[in-house]
């Protein structure tokens, strides 16, 4: 069963950085692409970035194209997500997931797609 579990989030100032992380501790995902996803209050879950099973092709929200980068590490089980230059608008709960069909070699960035969830971190940037 995959049981993906995220980590990082925490209370940054405008202009800061994070590191989220996503370990898969039930079930290896390295033939699968992965994706972040974020929630703000009030407002439905929103594609963030994604990135393909071999880590070869990224896909990005206009939002957070040049701050963010998703990365992987299939030797860990672990997709990263690198947030730069964090803004207020960026504060929310952020969620890993895994795509359900294997060896996808563009990452997709349709919500309905993804069918295992983590639990989620939240990001909160203050001004």
């Amino acid at each position: 069963q995959v049981q993906l579990v995220e980590s990082g989030g925490g209370l940054v100032q405008a202009g800061d950085s994070l590191r989220l992380s996503c370990a898969d501790s039930g079930r290896t995902f390295s033939r699968n692409a992965l994706g972040w996803f974020r929630q703000a209050p009030g407002k439905e879950r929103a594609f963030v970035a994604a990135i393909s099973w071999s880590g070869g092709s990224s896909n990005y929200a206009d939002s957070v194209k040049g701050r963010f980068t998703i990365s992987r590490d299939n030797a860990k089980n672990t997709v990263y997500l690198r947030m730069n230059s964090l803004e207020p608008e960026d504060t929310a709960v952020y969620y890993c997931a895994a795509d359900s069909q294997r060896y996808r070699t563009s990452p997709t960035s349709n919500f309905g797609e993804y069918d295992y969830w983590g639990m989620g971190t939240q990001v909160t940037v203050s001004s």
